[in-house]
């Protein structure tokens, strides 16, 4: 497999621009780094995904996104390059015929080696929150299915021994927050997350900008342990299948390719799910 190729970032620019695991004529798949948002924002074209992808792509380029991660969360994004590629892809995305893995770490140890979780989404009426939804009877029905990889105990900065689980996540369906609000709603929420974590009133220090080492130190991550590792979809009568490198909270014990991002035509290495997912 082949590591990632980090794109020079333009004169004057501090840093890499893109992390690239796969570029062609019709298609850029890219590593989205935790703490970068998709769509574009008013602090300039290096503070958001799409910014980056037309810096890179230059001037007059198409660039569609394809899929969207959360700010927090870190991994796989697909950029169609032409507007008939982003029609098909973005057709395969919307009648579920992409498989997509996630890999997570949770709060506690997770009993079961494998599991389902099948709950209803929707909006959380209760919270401070405009963007927060919840398990709720009236919601649009989701599921997600995990995989235990690890059981360990995580020595915290402030000397706590923290029970954690590192999970594999196939989600079936591709509701806003699906596997956040599922993993919290397991009794496992993940680590880090400001939003679904048990205080919403992290996620509004993030957003207000009043995020302390405090408030850091007691999450254990700065952004929450939710990771695209890898996405697999038949396309042009061709498998496509993309895995990018873990993360740094990824216990590297278990995971041998850390640091490792391919594009293949192959299987998507580690244990895949059977059924098509969407994002």
């Amino acid at each position: 497999m082949a590591a990632a190729r980090a794109t020079a970032a333009p004169a004057g620019d501090g840093g890499p621009l893109l992390a690239v695991v796969h570029e062609d004529a019709d298609l850029l798949v890219v590593d989205k780094p935790a703490g970068l948002v998709c769509h574009p924002s008013k602090a300039g074209p290096r503070s958001s995904l799409i910014g980056r992808v037309r810096l890179h792509l230059g001037d007059g380029a198409t660039a569609h996104l394809i899929n969207r991660l959360d700010r927090e969360t870190s991994g796989l994004v697909l950029v169609a390059k032409t507007d008939p590629v982003a029609r098909e892809l973005r057709r395969l995305w919307e009648t579920r015929q992409v498989e997509k893995e996630y890999v997570a770490l949770v709060h506690g140890h997770v009993a079961d080696d494998a599991g389902c979780i099948e709950a209803p989404l929707g909006k959380d009426t209760g919270s401070r929150v405009v963007i927060k939804d919840c398990v709720r009877p009236d919601g649009a029905a989701a599921r997600t299915d995990y995989t235990v990889l690890q059981r360990q105990h995580l020595a915290t900065a402030d000397g706590r021994e923290l029970p954690v689980t590192l999970l594999q996540v196939m989600p079936r369906t591709g509701r806003k927050h699906q596997i956040r609000i599922h993993l919290a709603h397991l009794g496992h929420p993940i680590v880090g997350d400001k939003l679904y974590g048990g205080c919403e009133d992290d996620y509004l220090a993030l957003v207000e900008d009043r995020l302390t080492p405090e408030i850091v130190s007691r999450l254990v991550l700065r952004h929450h342990a939710l990771h695209a590792r890898a996405v697999r979809f038949t396309w042009r009568g061709g498998l496509r299948a993309f895995t990018c490198a873990l993360p740094a909270w990824c216990p590297h014990d278990h995971a041998q390719d850390a640091g490792v991002a391919s594009a293949t035509a192959g299987a998507v290495p580690g244990r895949t799910s059977r059924h098509p997912a969407s994002p």
